[in-house]
């Protein structure tokens, strides 16, 4: 059966399958970030050392980039994904029992090639989902991620604190990842299949990405600049820049972290009312507004209500230009979203290291300037695009 046959109720279970696997796949990276100061530790590495040992998720997703958007356009997500998610479990099991650097670079290392590949294929079902809904779902899925960032934080501080190897820890994770997978793998569905797939004159045709799947990732590119801005650097501008104990340095992060979580249940909405590009510049708004008020006035107060309102802006970027890649390009959906992931993945990338040399050489508050400027890339970016306005 077609997922636009079924009922109100079963496209509903649909849509909770598709919410607790994305929650699943944020529960498993951030269980990972929460245990790196002990495993940090544990295996006795310097900064520099780290330093490296944290390209490594980086380098097995752009292995995945390469693999991905082909494989699924082929197979299909609904096959992919549970694979996926199992290498990605596997991964994080791998990483938490890694005695030495070197197993530890290549359990890094695959584990950001499965994300990868989880990435693409858990998003290229919730655009097939979001066709058959009258309103926008897709922030309400990363919504979920975002959840489980936080939820993931917390139970890591609680394993850490009560001395609980990550090892034990992973273990744990799995095994809820496993039920959650089993449970709602029935769910998945087939891909979106358009116009151009049974229409022989164009099948043996190749289509060519269209322009605007590059300029929604340079969108998002700037976005994730922000994200990778606050997820690296906020502790340090907290400390360095504001002022604040070492052991406040966190509340920032947190802060950023509950905004955006929250954002992203509000973006559907939104989105709905005001439609995508007033959105996306209101984004670029909060974001640019928020570095800007945290470069002028880098008070605890006001730093704080300004990480927050950055968490507001960056909510509603990434889900929004995943969708709309999605649903208008006339190529496979799971190949749009690669483009506009693997562009938008090097924000993410680039921004920290880009951060920490500005900073070197003038200091922290230039650097969220800057980065501030990426806000306001958003709103022109958005403004001359039409395809945001269809």
């Amino acid at each position: 059966m077609n997922i636009s046959d079924k009922s109100a109720t079963a496209n509903s279970r649909i849509r909770l399958a598709i919410f607790l696997l994305y929650f699943c796949m944020g529960v498993c990276f951030s269980s990972w970030a929460s245990r790196i100061p002990d495993i940090k530790t544990v295996l006795m590495l310097d900064d520099a050392a780290w330093g490296t040992i944290l390209l490594m998720i980086p380098i097995g997703q752009v292995c995945g980039m390469a693999l991905s958007g082909f494989l699924i356009s082929r197979i299909g997500s609904k096959r992919i994904f549970p694979v996926s998610l199992a290498g990605y479990v596997f991964a994080l099991l791998a990483v938490g029992i890694s005695a030495t650097e070197y197993a530890l670079i290549i359990s890094l290392i695959i584990f950001g090639f499965f994300g990868n590949f989880c990435n693409i294929s858990i998003n290229t079902q919730a655009v097939t989902l979001e066709s058959v809904y009258n309103k926008p779902i897709m922030a309400s899925f990363h919504g979920g991620w975002s959840m489980a960032g936080l939820l993931g934080a917390a139970i890591g501080l609680l394993m850490s604190t009560l001395h609980i190897k990550p090892v034990y820890h992973f273990c744990i994770i799995a095994l809820i990842v496993a039920i959650t997978l089993f449970t709602n793998m029935k769910y998945l569905q087939a891909d979106l299949k358009r116009k151009r797939d049974t229409d022989d004159t164009t099948k043996n045709k190749r289509i060519k990405p269209e322009t605007f799947l590059y300029l929604l990732g340079i969108i998002a590119f700037c976005g994730m600049a922000a994200e990778g801005a606050m997820s690296d650097w906020s502790g340090l501008y907290f400390v360095d820049v504001v002022g604040s104990p070492k052991h406040l340095a966190p509340i920032g992060l947190a802060a950023y972290m509950v905004t955006m979580a929250a954002g992203r249940f509000m973006i559907d909405k939104a989105t709905s009312k005001w439609g995508p590009r007033k959105v996306v510049q209101a984004g670029g708004i909060l974001i640019a507004t928020g570095l800007f008020l945290a470069v002028a006035l880098p008070y605890f107060i006001t730093t704080l209500v300004a990480f927050m309102i950055i968490g507001f802006g960056t909510a509603g970027i990434v889900p929004t230009v995943y969708s709309i890649a999605g649903k208008k390009t006339n190529i496979s959906t799971s190949i749009a979203l690669t483009i506009v992931s693997s562009v938008s993945f090097f924000g993410f990338l680039m921004g920290p290291p880009v951060i920490g040399y500005i900073s070197s050489l003038t200091s922290l508050r230039y650097s969220y300037a800057l980065i501030g400027l990426f806000g306001i890339c958003i709103v022109v970016l958005a403004s001359k695009m039409k395809i945001l306005k269809e």
